[in-house]
Order: C-alpha cells, then sequence, then structure tokens
C-alpha cells in the first residue's frame, strides 16, 4: 500500500446525516475509519453508523469548527452546504474537495456558466431577475419552458412548467418569492442518462456505466444500466465529463445528469457528490460509488471498475414502499436498502431496491413481468 496519512485510523466529519451519508459511512466504516456528523436532526440515517454526531444547523460556524478540530479531513452528502463554511474548511486543510464545486453547483446561474465555459451545449436560457427579463425571455426562447430557483430546489421542487402565455401570472408571482431564476426551453429528450464518476486528487477519473434515469413526479424511479445509448453518445459524455471536471476541479464521485436526442447530449445538471442514480453500484460493480469517493478524498489510488452486466435500481418512497413489500417473494432478486428515517412520508425516499443480473434485456423483462417497474 502507497504511505498515506489518511490510510488508517483516521477520522472523517461528513456534513449531512441523509442516505448519501449514511452509505458514504457504511464504506468508511468497513474501511478503517471513525465517522463524526453534522446534522442537525437527532438520529440521522447516516449518525445511527458513526462514533459521533454533532447536533447543529449546517450553518453552525462554532459546529463547523468543532468538527473540523475533530476529524482528519471533512466531506458532504449534499450541494447546499454553507458556502463561508466550506471555505472555512478548505483554508483549514481538510476539505479535499474544496469549495468551488459547491460554489458553482448550488446556483444554476454559474453552474451554466461552467458549462458553457467548459465548451458543452446546454438548453438555450436566460436568467431572469425583473418581469421585463419574463416577457424578453418569452419572446426569445418561447414556450414550452420550464422556470427554476436558481439556488436550492431538489426533486422537481423549485420549478415550474410553463407551455403559453396563461402561466405567466404564475410565473411572475413565482419570481417575486425567489427575485432570480433561470428560465430554460423544455429539452424534447429521447432519454435522460447520468454519467457517475470519481476524480482523484491527482486528477485521474474512473467512469461507472452510464445509466438510463425515468423519473416519475420529478423523482427518480428507475436506473437501469447501462443506457441505451449509442457509442457516439458515450464517447460525448465522457469529453463532456473530462472537460466540466477539469473546469470545476472535481475530487471525489460527482455526477452529470444529460438529456439525449439521437446522438446530441444536453448538460442539464452537475451534482458534486454521490448520486441517487449511481446506487446500483453497491452490488454490480466490484466497487461502489461511495468507497471510490472516500478513496479519492482519502489520496488512496482509484480502484479499476468491473460491473455485472447488468442492473435496475427502483427507489423506495413513504407513499410505494408498502405496494413493493406487501409480497416479499417478488423480492427475491432484490437486493433490499432501507435507510432508517424514523417517518414514511408521500415522495420521501426511504430505501431503494437494486436488482443485479448479466443481461440487461432479461433482467427488465423480468422485472415487468413481476410488476416491480
Amino acid at each position: 500500500m502507497p504511505n498515506n496519512e489518511f490510510y488508517l485510523g483516521k477520522t472523517i466529519g461528513i456534513i449531512g446525516g441523509g442516505q448519501l451519508g449514511r452509505m458514504m459511512a457504511t464504506t468508511a466504516r468497513h474501511m478503517g475509519y471513525r465517522l463524526i456528523v453534522l446534522d442537525p436532526t437527532p438520529n440521522c440515517p447516516a449518525a445511527q453508523l458513526a462514533d459521533e454526531q454533532i447536533i447543529a444547523s449546517y450553518d453552525d460556524f462554532t459546529a463547523i469548527k468543532v468538527l473540523a478540530e475533530k476529524t482528519d479531513l471533512v466531506t458532504y452528502e449534499f450541494e447546499n452546504v454553507d458556502l463561508e463554511m466550506a471555505r472555512y474548511l478548505e483554508k483549514q486543510g481538510c476539505l479535499p474537495q474544496g469549495a468551488k464545486s459547491l460554489e458553482i453547483t448550488q446556483d444554476r446561474e454559474k453552474e451554466k456558466q461552467a458549462m458553457l465555459a467548459s465548451g458543452q451545449a446546454v438548453a438555450p436560457f436566460k436568467i431572469i431577475k425583473t418581469n421585463d427579463d419574463l416577457i424578453e425571455a418569452v419572446d426569445t426562447i418561447g414556450f414550452p419552458a420550464v422556470l427554476k430557483t436558481c439556488r436550492g430546489g431538489y426533486d422537481g421542487k423549485g420549478q415550474i412548467k410553463l407551455t403559453n402565455k396563461a402561466d405567466l401570472a404564475e410565473a411572475k408571482t413565482f419570481l417575486a418569492k425567489h427575485q432570480r431564476l433561470i428560465y430554460e426551453a423544455w429539452v424534447s429528450f429521447d432519454c435522460e442518462i447520468s454519467v457517475v464518476f470519481t476524480r482523484g486528487i491527482d486528477g485521474a477519473i474512473t467512469y461507472f456505466p452510464i445509466g438510463e434515469n425515468v423519473h416519475r413526479d420529478h423523482i427518480l424511479h428507475t436506473t437501469t444500466v447501462p443506457a441505451r445509448v449509442s457509442p457516439i453518445v458515450i464517447d460525448k459524455a465522457k469529453q463532456a465529463t473530462e472537460a466540466i471536471a477539469e473546469t470545476i476541479g472535481v475530487v471525489g464521485t460527482f455526477a452529470i445528469e444529460l438529456f439525449v436526442k439521437a446522438d446530441q447530449i444536453f448538460i442539464n445538471e452537475l451534482a458534486p457528490r454521490p448520486h441517487n442514480s449511481g446506487h446500483y453500484t453497491i452490488e454490480a460493480c466490484n466497487v461502489s460509488q461511495f468507497e471510490q469517493h472516500i478513496r479519492a478524498i482519502c489520496n488512496l489510488p482509484l480502484l479499476p471498475i468491473y460491473f455485472h452486466g447488468a442492473a435496475v435500481m427502483v427507489n423506495l418512497l413513504g407513499d410505494n414502499i408498502d405496494a413493493y413489500f406487501s409480497k416479499c417473494e417478488r423480492l427475491e432478486r432484490a437486493h433490499v436498502h432501507m435507510y432508517g428515517k424514523g417517518q414514511l412520508k408521500p415522495k420521501r425516499k426511504v430505501g431503494h431496491l437494486t436488482f443485479v443480473d448479466q443481461d440487461r434485456e432479461q433482467l427488465v423483462q423480468y422485472l415487468k413481468q413481476q410488476h416491480l417497474i
């Protein structure tokens, strides 16, 4: 093994205690690391596997200082980390991912600028700050379109679809509430894919097989791997990934969501952390997105990735979990992950199932026959 100060017996801090933090913690545990989680919710999913939890808000500077003092390095499970806190951790030398990727990905305007700076195709867009901006966007971009908040928003929250001028009243109310929005052309696409990859501190990149995503009510429902896209699309997606990763200075596991139309790709969104669409890697690959992430931030060599051949990941929500567990025999081929959340709320992610095979079409056919997808 290489001589590395973070290899054994060190302590990793995780900002955010949800399911992504929990799965990071699971991996870090089996690699021998100690864990401290910062999250305002007592006994949150990640804290259930940690050595200690700091119960505090994410922008509590005192709590961030304590986290820095008690850990050897810090990572995060979501992109809406307070930027000043991230910059403080970076100055302390304990945030290997740095603050730049957070600064860019937590603001859709900066995210679009970074995509353009790296030479990538995106849907036509305009930043909206006034009603006049909105009217100009309608005139130049047209309908249909989607209006999104520049900050915050996930799983369809913080956005509305506009189909005609009758929707402008709602759009103006939305603007008055949020002050700054992004108006994007609605992209007609064949499928949505995500590239989940890991980049080391040295700039080396490893790619997980590209997944094809299906959403229901703006929430990811399934990821099927490999995606049904051409080799041309795969090459373009990887070229785009390398350009964006270099522009942003990515370290760790990162995800890029793309729309595909024939052999064209349009970058949709970036996520500077492990991603829901990469959960299949836990069982379907020799190394998961979470282990590769821990290796990257600890400056360990990344593992070459090998794939079983086919996988389908299904999200479990508070309002569909009973249907999936009503007949346990239907889950005889399912790897079950539950996140340890206290309440089962509609549209809330509470777990996932992963099905693994060697043949994509056989697996999909089986799952459809069992009414699992």
